[in-house]
């Protein structure tokens, strides 16, 4: 029998369950992750809700599994470090970011393109952390340059522009965070 405490209900963890849900949902609907990624029907179809729920879509159940894996270790981390309120919004605020920016490079570089995957979101929070944790900086632009590179060499169709543009936008939002002393 699984017992729960207090301490298993973080934003990190309940953003994790819905992202697992939401993949369920996902590949048991037709189309779904044409319904929930990130793709020309954001324009043309009125599909308003891709920047939102292309973060919580994934390629498949390794994706999912990676990506929340990363997710738990740092956002639980971030969350106790600045509250789960505003982990929420970086989280949430970062990703639909990351979202739409990444949508004009798909608009003007690759209009086939479906982006699925809370990486972008992901790679935003470690921006994020990146900038307040300085000695880390390092260690996370090579890790984001990894997993953005490593799969493009073997193959594999990967966001790799959601990446740097999280990243990016992370950093970014932590300037703003520190200037406005939201703590």
């Amino acid at each position: 029998m699984l017992k729960f405490s207090k301490k298993d209900f973080t934003a990190t963890n309940i953003l994790i369950f819905v992202t697992v849900l939401a993949y369920i949902f996902q590949i048991n609907i037709k189309s779904g992750s044409i319904f929930m990624g990130l793709n020309l029907y954001f324009l043309i179809g009125g599909f308003y809700w891709q920047p939102l729920s292309s973060m919580f879509s994934h390629g498949g159940i390794a994706h999912l599994g990676m990506n929340m894996f990363v997710l738990w270790q740092f956002g639980n981390m971030l969350e106790r470090f600045i509250g789960s309120k505003r982990f929420v919004a970086l989280y949430l605020i970062t990703g639909i970011l990351t979202s739409l920016l990444s949508f004009l490079y798909i608009f003007y570089v690759d209009i086939q393109v479906n982006l699925v995957g809370a990486s972008g979101a992901i790679c935003a929070i470690l921006g994020f952390y990146a900038y307040f944790v300085k000695e880390e900086r390092k260690a996370i632009i090579t890790w984001i340059l990894l997993i953005s590179v490593a799969p493009l060499l073997i193959g594999l169709p990967i966001a790799w522009y959601a990446h740097f543009i999280g990243l990016i936008v992370g950093f970014i939002y932590a300037i703003i965070f520190k200037a406005l002393k939201i703590r």
